[in-house]
C-alpha cells in the first residue's frame, strides 16, 4: 500500500510524541532521535515501551534516555557492557528484556535503527514538515504537496562527506585501515566503504585518516550526540569526529 507523506506522518505520531518529549527534556537532538529510532525498533516486535514516553514523568523521560544511551555505548565499544535497562525493560508489554541481546545481537541492532534513521526518520525528526502539518491541521494552508506526495521509503543517497567521520590515533600508536575496517565489520556487518590513511613519506607514521560510512545514520550512532568519542582497537585508541572537509584533506 502506497503512503502519501502526510499519511506517514500520522502513523508516527506516537514516534514524534515521544521524540519532542525527549528532546524538551534531555536537549540532545540527536540522542533524542537515536533513542526513539531505538524503540521504535523494538516496537517491531512485541515490545512497545516507546508508546509510554509521551505520558510517563519527566524523571522516567531522562531515565529512559540513559538506558537507551547505554545501549548505544554498548554497540560502540570493543567489549560491550551489559546495558542496565530496567525501566525499558518493564515498560515492555511482554515484560524483561535481556540485555546480553544488545551485545550478542550488535549488528542487527545497528542496521534496523539506522535503516529507520536513514528511512522514516528523515520525515519524522525534520521541523519544516511538521510545522507544514500544523498549518495544514489548522487550515491555514489547503493540500500542500509536499505532504500529499508519495512517500519514498528508498533512503537517499548522501554525498561522502555527509557519511564520514575524521579518525585521529595515538602518537607512534597507528592503526592499520584493515584493522579499523575489520572492527566495524565484525560489530556492525557490512557498514563501511572505505577507509582513508594519511598519506606520508620516509616511513613516518600516519596520525589521522578518514572513514566513510554506507550512511549517514552510522555517524550518528557512533557519536550519539557528542564532537568527540574514543574506541580501542586492539589495545590502541583512536578518536573520532563527524568529518568536516578542508583543503588538502584526505
Amino acid at each position: 500500500m502506497a503512503y502519501t507523506v502526510r499519511e506517514v506522518l500520522y502513523l508516527y505520531s506516537v514516534a514524534r510524541a515521544a521524540y519532542e518529549r525527549f528532546l524538551s527534556i534531555c536537549g540532545n537532538e540527536e540522542q533524542a532521535r537515536n533513542a526513539v529510532a531505538l524503540l521504535v525498533w523494538l516496537d517491531q516486535g512485541t515490545v512497545s515501551a516507546i508508546h509510554h514516553i509521551p505520558t510517563i514523568s519527566p524523571s522516567a523521560v531522562n531515565e529512559v534516555a540513559a538506558e537507551a544511551n547505554s545501549i548505544l555505548e554498548c554497540l560502540r565499544h570493543q567489549e560491550p557492557i551489559l546495558p542496565a535497562i530496567p525501566l525499558i525493560s518493564a515498560l515492555c508489554q511482554d515484560g524483561d528484556i535481556d540485555p546480553r541481546f544488545f551485545a550478542f545481537h550488535q549488528d542487527l541492532v545497528v542496521r534496523g535503527v539506522a535503516e529507520f534513521l536513514d528511512g522514516v526518520g528523515k520525515l519524522i525528526f525534520d521541523e519544516r514538515l511538521y510545522m507544514l502539518l500544523r498549518r495544514y491541521e489548522t487550515g491555514l494552508v489547503g493540500n500542500p504537496p509536499e505532504l500529499m506526495a508519495p512517500y519514498d521509503s528508498q533512503p537517499v543517497s548522501v554525498p561522502e562527506d555527509c557519511r564520514s567521520m575524521f579518525i585521529t590515533f595515538s602518537k607512534g600508536m597507528p592503526i592499520e585501515r584493515e584493522e579499523i575496517f575489520e572492527y566495524f565489520r565484525q560489530k556492525w556487518g557490512d557498514c563501511v566503504v572505505r577507509v582513508l590513511m594519511e598519506k606520508t613519506v620516509g616511513g613516518t607514521v600516519p596520525m589521522y585518516g578518514r572513514i566513510i560510512f554506507k550512511s549517514e545514520a552510522f555517524v550518528g550512532l557512533v557519536l550519539n550526540g557528542e564532537r568527540l568519542v574514543k574506541i580501542t582497537i586492539g589495545y590502541r585508541q583512536i578518536w573520532l569526529r563527524k568529518y568536516v572537509p578542508r583543503p588538502a584533506n584526505i
